[in-house]
């Protein structure tokens, strides 16, 4: 072998071992990085999710401020849209102390009714009701009754018998009931209806004694015979009338007839009298018509 072939031989021989140690080395350091890039790739990732979570919740920020923002029409149009209600309050069922009445809506009925029942509620009139009437009476006793609305039990009744100038003697009795039995002079009660202790109704009764109510007794019938005489009277003749008037209406041809046939007949009588009234003046005319002819007739004979 040549001093030539030997020097690039061994050139050769120190390139080959110069790459081997160059590929060596860059293996050593990709490994290196490699070591390295998870950690790396992991702060990559996160970034990149940390970016995607950004642009979500900013995505959600913004829908829902639409969201918020979108409604608000809405509630215009629902505000414009209500409608007005009318209420009508009834009449109260009473005119004094405590009742009912009937509380109406006249606009904004469902099912576009043009009235509807809300509730019912209580009302007040003036709190003196005057002179009552019992429940029921018989000779030995009567039954009173305060001026109350259910439930019952929700007021307090106070009664009181009345006596006439000394001061009212308050009897034990607290419902809304009393009865009493009739004595030989007449006597006088009165009840308070408290709500809260608040006076809301008071009423007084009168219980007579027997003799009274007996002579009481005597006198309705009188006036109520008087009453049913004359409304029965009444109620006749209306009777009588209306069958006429159905009567006429069914038989309006024959009736028709009848007055015609009537009202010619009455012609022909004035027709008859006024030439009788004729006749008769015409013969009160000829006698003395009759005198001047035979005057002219013996002038005539005397030529």
């Amino acid at each position: 072998m040549s001093p030539g072939g030997a020097g690039c031989s061994s050139r050769l021989l120190l390139t080959v071992g110069w790459l081997l140690l160059g590929g060596l080395q860059s293996a050593s350091a990709t490994n290196a990085t490699d070591v390295q890039d998870p950690g790396i790739a992991h702060e990559g990732e996160s970034g990149d999710v940390d970016d995607g979570d950004g642009e979500e919740e900013a995505e959600n920020s913004d829908l829902e401020t639409l969201e918020n923002e979108a409604p608000a029409p809405a509630e215009e149009d629902v505000t414009n849209t209500t409608v007005v209600k009318e209420v009508e309050f009834g009449m109260c069922t009473v005119t004094c102390g405590v009742g009912i009445r009937e509380v109406i809506l006249t606009n904004g009925c469902p099912g576009g009714e043009s009235k509807c029942l809300v509730r019912v509620e209580e009302c007040r009139g003036p709190v003196d009701c005057g002179w009552g009437k019992p429940i029921s009476e018989s000779l030995d006793s009567v039954r009173l009754a305060c001026v109350h609305v259910s439930p019952v039990n929700r007021f307090k009744y106070m009664w009181k018998l009345l006596r006439p100038e000394q001061q009212a003697v308050i009897l034990p009795n607290d419902s809304a009931i009393l009865e009493v039995k009739r004595e030989t002079h007449p006597l006088a009660f009165e009840c308070d209806t408290l709500d809260n202790n608040e006076l809301i109704a008071t009423i007084k009764f009168t219980v007579y004694t027997p003799k009274e109510l007996q002579m009481r007794s005597i006198r309705r019938p009188e006036t109520d015979a008087v009453l049913i005489f004359v409304l029965t009277i009444g109620l006749m003749m209306c009777v009588f009338v209306i069958f006429v008037l159905i009567f006429i209406i069914i038989n309006w041809a024959a009736v028709k007839a009848f007055w015609g046939a009537k009202s010619s007949t009455t012609e022909i009588y004035s027709e008859l009298s006024s030439v009788r009234q004729k006749e008769s003046t015409c013969v009160d005319q000829t006698p003395a018509e009759i005198p001047g002819h035979e005057d002219d007739n013996l002038s005539e004979w005397n030529e």
